[in-house]
């Protein structure tokens, strides 16, 4: 079965076409970075707009990479929620022309468990649970526990800022381009993690997270004009990175998990994933 999934949840634009659930044969993916780096972040409207002249062309190049006909498509996927209201209307309605023209069954997505589920693509053994999975984006954070593939149940989320929101916004203190992340990322090289002693907040406190109150404690220090701004990326990132390897940690070992799973944008930071380790 050849599934044709459509995202534009956010500001990307990418189509993908998957077979029997697994096996990627095509992933096209648009970034929008360059356009939303103008306003040090993602404006919506502006978002649609690029979705709106960026999908047929990446529709084309996924057909094309997959060398696969549209007589070879058993369904469209499309996500559904959470994002940007704009965002998703652009990608919903392309999904739903598209299954017209051709005759398709649509099937919407969240896409924070499309987020969860992409840790099963390309992989040669099967997921052992129960697993506990980390995701985090610039909107979305959860901790989940998978007790097998049809069984989700949501331990904790962000109870504000999201942490990729949190790292673009204190990358926005610094001066950083955006996005924040990889900017932090980069400059935290250059600098002590342990110069500034940050809050973890909510650390002990259950699996929800929290990350306004270390965002206000970096901006108390930047507006007092006294800081190495390589020390502060650093000690930040250590804060919040630390704090999300920890409750994953431990809800690891309370349930008992046979799999440890990150997915998500923030996903990718170095540093977290070599905490984590």
């Amino acid at each position: 079965m050849l599934i044709l999934g459509i995202e534009t949840s956010c500001d990307e634009t990418a189509v993908a076409i998957v077979k029997d659930g697994r096996e990627v044969l095509s992933n096209v993916i648009s970034s929008q970075i360059d356009i939303h780096r103008a306003t040090g972040g993602v404006v919506p409207e502006v978002a649609a707009r690029a979705h709106v002249g960026q999908l047929q062309p990446v529709l084309d190049e996924a057909l094309a990479q997959a060398f696969v006909e549209w007589s070879d498509i058993d369904a469209i996927a499309v996500s559904t929620h959470p994002g940007l209201l704009t965002s998703l209307i652009v990608g919903t309605s392309f999904a739903a022309a598209l299954a017209m023209i051709y005759n398709l069954p649509v099937i919407p997505v969240n896409h924070i468990k499309g987020h969860i589920f992409s840790n099963f693509l390309s992989i040669e053994d099967e997921v052992e649970f129960p697993a506990v999975v980390l995701t985090v984006s610039g909107g979305h954070n959860e901790l989940v526990l998978l007790r097998h593939d049809q069984h989700i149940e949501v331990l904790g989320e962000t109870l504000d800022d999201a942490a990729g929101e949190a790292y673009d916004k204190v990358g926005k203190m610094l001066g950083l381009p955006y996005p924040g992340g990889p900017e932090i990322s980069k400059l935290s090289l250059e600098g002590n993690p342990d110069k500034y002693d940050f809050p973890r907040p909510m650390l002990h406190e259950g699996y929800d997270f929290s990350f306004s109150g270390l965002k206000s404690a970096v901006r108390r220090l930047v507006d007092q004009g006294d800081f190495d701004k390589a020390d502060v990326a650093a000690s930040f990132q250590k804060a919040i990175n630390e704090t999300l390897a920890k409750k994953l940690l431990k809800a690891a070992e309370e349930f008992g998990a046979k799999e440890v799973h990150l997915a998500g944008g923030v996903s990718a930071n170095t540093n977290l994933r070599e905490m984590i380790k």
